[in-house]
C-alpha cells in the first residue's frame, strides 16, 4: 500500500523551481499588460479632464453632464455659475461640465 501512494506522488528531482519561475513570469507579464492597457490610459484621460476643468474661464460655453448648456458668469472653487437664458443663472458642480468650448473657439456641430 505504502509503494502506491508513493509512486503516485510527484517525483522530487528539483524541477519545480522552472515552473515557479514560469508562473512569477507570468503573473510579472499579466501585471504589465494591465498596467498599460487599462490603467495608464485611464490616468492619461484623468489628468486631461482636471487641466480642462482647471482652465475654464468666464464667457466659456459649457455642457453639463445631464445636458444643460450655458455660459459660464462666474467661477467658485468648486462650483461655477452658468447663463442657460437672459436672467436665467444655474449653479453647477465644476465636476459636472462634460464638455468646454472656450471663448474664441469655432463650435463643432454635433
Amino acid at each position: 500500500m505504502r509503494s502506491a501512494i508513493l509512486a503516485m506522488a510527484p517525483s522530487q528531482t528539483g524541477q519545480g523551481g522552472g515552473d515557479f519561475m514560469t508562473t512569477i513570469l507570468m503573473f510579472a507579464v499579466i501585471i504589465a499588460i494591465f498596467y498599460f492597457m487599462i490603467l495608464r490610459p485611464q490616468q492619461k484621460r484623468q489628468k486631461e479632464r482636471k487641466k480642462l476643468l482647471e482652465s475654464m474661464k468666464k464667457g466659456d460655453k459649457v455642457v453639463t453632464a445631464g445636458g444643460l448648456h450655458g455660459t459660464i458668469v462666474g467661477i467658485e472653487d468648486k462650483t461655477l455659475l452658468l447663463q442657460i437664458a437672459e436672467n436665467v443663472k444655474v449653479k453647477v458642480e465644476r465636476s459636472s461640465i462634460s464638455v468646454v468650448n472656450k471663448v474664441g473657439e469655432i463650435e463643432t456641430p454635433s
